[in-house]
């Protein structure tokens, strides 16, 4: 039987940040029975775990797909190996489909080392500004597979109703929506929607803010950055910029913990 954690990322209470459950292994699994797994689950991610020479394979399953990078689910599989299986490494290493990253700790917190790619400024694709309800960027461009669009305030990003069903045609794994926070409590604010890999809208998203980060360092001048994503749970993540990497920081709480009868095997 594999070992089964359900985890709330970027937050230091439970029920808030973005759950995700870990599955740890003893050995690969079927991705078919990884991808069943995950859709049983039906949040934005499972991550599976299991070691892999001086590291461990980390892999991500969203209820439709598996992806590529995930951060939420990367904070939440680095505290299950730290709280639960008492791993006594200070910094982790995860072999992913993004090449290795790393986790590393701090007291509570726990900093993931992520890569941080330019975003390239480009007009928005008519898809993606009629998916948002025609809004009218400050600035848009492309990091990746994600469109990353800055509106001129945190109030019409909170406000901001788009629509899944067109959002999912969109030529993109997802669609970052954010603006410099006027109130002062954070340095910007950020939804991130995802339709076409099963995910409408993720309530805080790791992936998403590596690859805005090279953007807001720039435009705001430093390269220590406060965020918060402002879903429906809500979740805040601290930002440090080194060059085309960035750490991402943030605290998980575990809420559940079980075991998986319908094993791989």
């Amino acid at each position: 039987m594999s070992r089964l954690f359900g985890v709330d990322a970027f937050t230091d209470r439970p029920f808030a940040g973005n759950p995700a459950a870990v599955c740890v292994l003893e050995a690969p699994a079927d991705p078919a029975w990884m991808q069943a797994l995950a859709r049983e689950m039906n949040l934005s991610e499972t991550a599976f775990l299991w070691p892999e020479g001086d590291a461990w394979r980390l892999r991500w399953f969203t209820p439709k797909v598996e992806v590529d990078l995930c951060g939420h689910a990367t904070l939440a599989s680095a505290h299950v190996l730290w709280r639960h299986l008492e791993r006594p490494e200070p910094r982790l290493a995860f072999e992913t489909r993004s090449g290795r990253l790393y986790a590393t700790r701090a007291g509570a917190r726990i900093g993931l080392d992520f890569p941080a790619p330019e975003a390239v400024a480009a007009p928005l694709p008519e898809a993606i500004a009629a998916a948002l309800g025609r809004v009218r960027p400050v600035w848009s461009g492309r990091a990746e597979d994600d469109w990353i669009v800055v509106l001129e305030s945190a109030a019409a990003v909170r406000a901001l109703a788009p629509d899944p069903g067109l959002l999912a045609r969109a030529p993109a794994r997802g669609v970052v929506v954010t603006a410099r926070d006027e109130s002062g409590a954070y340095d910007v604010v950020s939804r991130f929607f995802a339709p076409a890999v099963g995910v409408p809208e993720d309530p805080v998203t790791g992936s998403a803010h590596a690859r805005m980060a090279r953007y807001w360092a720039a435009a705001l001048g430093r390269d220590r950055l406060r965020a918060y994503q402002a879903s429906a749970r809500g979740g805040t993540l601290e930002l440090e910029l080194r060059g085309d990497r960035v750490l991402l920081w943030g605290r998980a709480v575990t809420v559940w913990s079980g075991r998986v009868e319908a094993g791989p095997g």
